[in-house]
């Protein structure tokens, strides 16, 4: 019994953990890090890129240098170095920010608004002088900035309760996607330049995008109320949210009908019409100069925003160079609309997929973006895969045998393994016990008996 147990292995998320994958990730992230004390002339983005780039080296280092342990396996390394990339990634960069105070100016936008908010009844200045006035967010996302007014400096900075946000979003939106262990991939992903320099630096971006995660999750369980609720919320910080309403409406009426979609269409509209109708009638030029035309370049100020992505290049081109910007931003809509409506979603990652390239075409194509904009399509693509590819098994762990024996002997333990209505029967009997008892005792008995008829019958032959 002995050997036949040391010549078994379990398959499981162990096996799965090769180093080079990992050690190489990590050096592509120690490179995008350490470019922006080069290229950024933001002092957060400098400070962000020379702690990440070496926690994500060091990291590498771990991943590929550290032995294997007799208990966690092949997974001891990249625990590690995951450990040591969110150490470099986010907490160090963030705590060091927030005590010095640093942050970019979106960060002192939403903080500022709530605190007009709450004297002048309005997120939003009447005539900004400079593009520092400006509040290119929906009324919602004041609501990030109350703390600031109630909590101390640091505990009430904004970019903690967006990064809150965003990973109590990511992980709902896991367990609804039925995904397996969390740890790992959720620590890697919010490790990853794609979270941590928003994270440190900004994080205005990050409740937007968990809650577009969330809501398409919701919508493939066919769960239209909360679904709707949850869209409503985020469409109300941003209207580059907006495409995710009609993608996520469409999922459920391919999951639940037309009476669960028209729940959820309630049900966004009532959550966000609440937050942003209200001042869309009492300010409705202040919304529109700041809220849609500033972000598109098409404001008297210009925004900052100038990515050297398609539409910003054409849109420096002069007047016809904008139009031109503006035609293929509508076109891309137009087509994806049309994708839609002739290929519509069915689950939640075939929704994500159709949002993320939606919002990337749209991101690529507006006469002013960012590189920083595109973390939302990416993240949709992402997350829902990771989940799916972690699902927890429906059946029990697998004995893989490594000898053509004990190959044998394995294909008779599974092949005298009872069904699952042997174990209802003994159940409905008073005799239930735990899946896990029954699949060893079983096998335990099974194995037995193989080998009794193997000696049995070297015995008859001798």
């Amino acid at each position: 019994m002995r050997q036949f147990g040391a010549g078994l292995r379990w398959t499981g998320a162990a096996g799965a953990y090769s180093r080079a994958p990992w050690v190489l990730g990590a050096l592509v992230c120690a490179g995008w890090a350490f470019a922006f004390p080069l290229i950024s002339n933001l002092a957060s983005q400098r400070a962000w890129g020379w702690s990440a780039g070496v926690g994500y080296v060091l990291a590498a280092l771990v991943a590929a240098l550290l032995p294997h342990g007799r208990s966690a396996g092949a997974a001891r390394p990249i625990r590690a170095a995951v450990a040591i990339a969110l150490l470099g990634g986010v907490v160090v960069p963030l705590v060091l920010l927030l005590v010095l105070g640093q942050a970019q100016s979106e960060v002192f936008v939403v903080q500022q608004s709530a605190v007009r908010l709450v004297h002048t009844g309005s997120p939003y200045l009447p005539h900004p002088a400079n593009w520092t006035g400006y509040t290119p967010y929906l009324p919602g996302m004041a609501l990030f900035g109350f703390p600031h007014l109630v909590l101390p400096a640091v505990l009430g900075d904004a970019r903690i309760w967006f990064l809150l946000a965003f990973l109590v979003c990511l992980v709902l939106a896991w367990r609804i996607l039925r995904g397996g262990p969390l740890a790992v991939p959720f620590a890697a992903v919010v490790a990853s330049p794609l979270v941590a320099l928003p994270a440190a630096v900004s994080g205005v971006d990050l409740p937007m995008i968990g809650g577009c995660i969330l809501a398409l999750a919701l919508a493939g369980r066919g769960n239209a109320a909360r679904a709707g609720v949850v869209l409503g919320l985020v469409c109300a910080l941003k209207w580059t949210a907006w495409p995710a309403v009609p993608v996520a409406l469409l999922l459920l009426l391919q999951v639940g009908g037309r009476k669960t979609a028209l729940r959820g269409l309630v049900w966004t509209g009532l959550v966000g019409g609440a937050l942003v109708l209200p001042f869309a009638l009492a300010f409705p030029q202040a919304m529109l100069e700041q809220v849609v035309r500033f972000p598109l370049g098409l404001s008297k100020v210009r925004t900052p925003a100038g990515s050297p992505l398609p539409g910003h290049i054409l849109a420096q081109m002069g007047p016809y160079g904008r139009t031109a910007s503006l035609v293929l931003f509508g076109l891309s809509g137009l087509l994806v609309c049309v994708w839609l409506v002739v290929r519509p979603p069915r689950d939640a990652r075939a929704a994500c997929d159709r949002l993320a390239l939606g919002v990337a075409l749209a991101f690529l194509l507006a006469p002013a973006g960012r590189f920083g904009y595109l973390q939302l399509p990416v993240l949709l693509v992402l997350w829902p895969r990771l989940a799916v590819r972690t699902r927890r098994p429906d059946g029990g762990p697998v004995l893989v045998a490594t000898s053509e024996d004990q190959r044998r002997e394995v294909g008779a333990v599974h092949s005298a393994a009872p069904l699952p209505g042997v174990h209802a029967s003994a159940s409905a009997h008073g005799m239930a016990e735990s899946d896990d008892s029954v699949h060893s005792r079983d096998a335990v008995h099974a194995l037995a008996a193989v080998r009794s008829d193997r000696t049995a019958s070297a015995a008859s032959r001798s």
